[in-house]
């Protein structure tokens, strides 16, 4: 592997279950000797992309990274609009809202508004899910063809929640259901307790798609209220089509519940 492969493979070992690492815990990750572990991280320090925490040998990512990642979010206008919609419809139902993408065969959420209930589902920013066993790696791979899904999954699925589907068919069937309804659910897949509700939308001209979900306490939120938050999504994604001139999310002011 290059420096530049290594690198980003020690980027990578970060998520929001892992937001420390120590040159041991890179050198057994990564399978590589530590001594070169430790002269790669340095070499990271110095350039920006990590840094110590205090005077301890445990890092986190560099500050660096920060501004890099608020130039991605503010390069994309659909991101930027997708997350628009989620602020809105989290103002207007009190709960915690997400703008995803998918990364091979994983979404991560890139933008969150925090909901304002007392009762509400905390920020998952950064997370990596499997994209099969989530509402918004569903309502993403629904925008792929099922030969395109297979490649993700050449294997068969691996294991995830109680709810995710288990194999291809099942996966499958879901994926026809999201694209004839227009939206995907979870029921405490990704976070026991906790459902989802998504919709995604695209713009052709820069080949992007994002999932716009809002996540909240199964238990606490009856069906009037889980309409109410996928009439609001499903409206501004439609919204976000007008614009962006994706035919998918164009139709679905045609299915939006009453």
């Amino acid at each position: 592997m290059t420096v530049l492969a290594n690198a980003a493979a020690i980027l990578r070992c970060f998520s929001s279950d892992c937001t420390e690492l120590t040159v041991t815990d890179v050198a057994t990750r990564l399978d590589m000797p530590k001594a070169n572990a430790s002269r790669l991280m340095k070499a990271m320090r110095e350039a920006g992309l990590l840094e110590t925490i205090g005077d301890s040998k445990r890092h986190r990512p560099g500050r660096m990274l920060l501004d890099i990642s608020a130039a991605f979010r503010g390069s994309s206008p659909l991101i930027l609009m997708a997350a628009d919609v989620v602020t809105r419809v989290s103002a207007d139902c009190g709960h915690t809202g997400y703008v995803s993408v998918l990364l091979g065969r994983e979404v991560t959420a890139i933008t969150d508004t925090p909901g304002s209930n007392t009762l509400r589902v905390v920020s998952n920013i950064g997370r990596r899910l499997s994209a099969h066993a989530a509402a918004t790696g569903r309502a993403l791979l629904a925008r792929l063809s099922d030969a395109e899904v297979r490649k993700l999954f050449p294997t068969g699925l691996p294991g995830g929640p109680t709810n995710a589907p288990t194999e291809m068919d099942d996966l499958f069937d879901r994926l026809r259901a999201i694209r004839s309804q227009g939206y995907a659910l979870s029921n405490a897949e990704a976070t026991p307790g906790v459902d989802a509700i998504s919709v995604a939308v695209s713009d052709p001209r820069s080949d992007e798609t994002v999932a716009l979900c809002i996540v909240f306490p199964a238990a606490v939120v009856g069906q009037d209220e889980r309409s109410a938050i996928l009439r609001g999504l499903m409206r501004g994604a439609a919204e976000i089509a007008a614009r962006t001139g994706d035919p998918v999310a164009a139709q679905l002011t045609e299915r939006i519940p009453a």
